[in-house]
């Protein structure tokens, strides 16, 4: 088995200012770990990395629009500059919509969701790979439910996701044998800011939502094993076979769900 990420590994967390991203910088730098935290907020970030630096880790900041290539790539080359190596990569950053598909004035937000959700994390991989090939890392991608079936007024969201998915399941197998494990976890409802930040109307109760920190727990946990994925809630590993036995009814439990707000 392998060993779980120690002191002194140097892990790069996306989205970092704040939800799942900090909670999972937070987890990690209670081990000692050394962070590379990136999100578009320079204060936000500044104010995780001190919260690390007080639990016992190392952490440098890294204000980054991971909708770009190039801040992406400057992002990787300044964590390997600084610290000498890569361990572990944490696709995390994110941003969410519920709206009708018919309601959205400008197709911007689907290309901006895409590109955030996931062009963002294969830029980071892309430049992050040749350093994680050379110490057998790590990397881990943030899905959601939304990735593994349909979900009414989240489709840019839902697409981004199943991207996700898509992507890293594929690059799992090419990567066979080089040592690098590539976990991609699906968490349902998190208590987060992003849904408060979604753009359009808000439903989702907080009341029926997972803790930042108990979603970061099976990351960081995931990523200790190597797991292949995780599917989060009992709702959710009922969902994925549901859909392969009845996909109709997961359908509609989808619309009940967004209906209700949960």
């Amino acid at each position: 088995m392998s060993a779980p990420l120690a002191a002194r590994d140097v892990v790069l967390v996306t989205g970092a200012s704040s939800g799942i991203g900090e909670a999972i910088a937070r987890r990690l730098a209670a081990r000692g770990c050394r962070l590379a935290l990136a999100a578009r907020s320079a204060p936000e970030l500044e104010r995780v990395a001190a919260a690390c630096r007080a639990a016992g880790g190392e952490a440098a900041t890294f204000p980054t629009d991971v909708a770009e290539e190039a801040p992406c790539r400057a992002f990787v080359a300044g964590a390997a500059a600084r610290y000498g190596r890569i361990d572990a990569l944490v696709n995390n950053a994110g941003i969410s919509m519920e709206l009708r598909f018919e309601e959205i004035a400008d197709l911007a937000l689907v290309e901006r969701i895409m590109r955030v959700n996931f062009l963002g994390a294969v830029y980071c991989t892309h430049a992050a790979l040749p350093h994680l090939r050379a110490t057998r890392g790590r990397i881990a991608a943030v899905s959601s439910l939304t990735g593994l079936s349909g979900v009414p007024t989240r489709t840019a969201y839902a697409a981004s996701k199943h991207a996700v998915r898509g992507f890293f399941d594929s690059l799992r197998i090419e990567l066979a044998g080089s040592g690098v494990s590539v976990t991609v976890v699906y968490p349902g409802f998190v208590a987060t800011d992003i849904a408060a930040r979604s753009y359009g109307t808000r439903h989702v109760h907080d009341a029926h939502a997972m803790s930042a920190d108990a979603c970061a727990r099976q990351v960081v946990d995931a990523m200790d094993r190597r797991k292949r994925e995780v599917v989060m809630t009992a709702r959710g590993k009922l969902g994925r076979w549901l859909m392969l036995l009845a996909p109709a009814l997961v359908d509609r439990i989808a619309a009940r769900a967004i209906a209700r707000g949960r």
